[in-house]
């Protein structure tokens, strides 16, 4: 798919969204079985802390129907200027419309221009490869099965060693 199936702008978060981009995460987050719920409170807290790079929302006309949070993340060969993508949130009845991956691309392309070296995240390996993240084994993350954990080089070389993500994510 190109493009959403409905008609949707993207805007950065503003100050009154806070509340319905809470809302929204604990909805599209609360059915699957790989979320222990923490996702709503770990935006609440990148943004109180202020981790939360780049927040962007996504709405059908009416109501906010998608986000996507990046924040920092540290590289222990001290490379900067990496990030991390994630949570992505659509509404439950809405997904598989292209919307996260509207959010994703827009995501991905104001990261450039805002001079990011590169994305990572943990996610689907099925799913996010369509958007350039492959897992590679420099770039470690503890926890998980390996290859969940992918990256997306944006500028300049790849990075090799442990990643941390923002205290948000305990």
């Amino acid at each position: 798919m190109i493009g959403p199936e409905i008609a949707i702008t993207i805007r950065p978060e503003a100050a009154g969204d806070i509340a319905a981009i809470h809302a929204l995460t604990e909805a599209a987050f609360n059915p699957m079985p790989f979320s222990d719920g923490s996702e709503p409170r770990i935006i609440d807290q990148l943004r109180d802390d202020g981790d939360l790079t780049l927040s962007l929302v996504a709405e059908d006309g009416e109501d906010i129907v998608g986000h996507i949070a990046i924040s920092p993340v540290t590289i222990s060969d001290g490379a900067c200027d990496w990030y991390g993508l994630g949570p992505v949130s659509v509404s439950p009845g809405l997904q598989r419309m292209g919307i996260g991956g509207a959010l994703i691309k827009r995501a991905i392309a104001d990261m450039r221009v805002m001079g990011a070296k590169g994305i990572i995240l943990l996610g689907s390996n099925e799913y996010y490869p369509r958007f350039g993240f492959v897992h590679e084994p420099q770039l470690t993350y503890s926890g998980p099965p390996a290859e969940f954990f992918q990256c997306l080089l944006l500028n300049g070389d790849l990075p090799s060693g442990e990643v941390k993500y923002a205290p948000a994510f305990g």
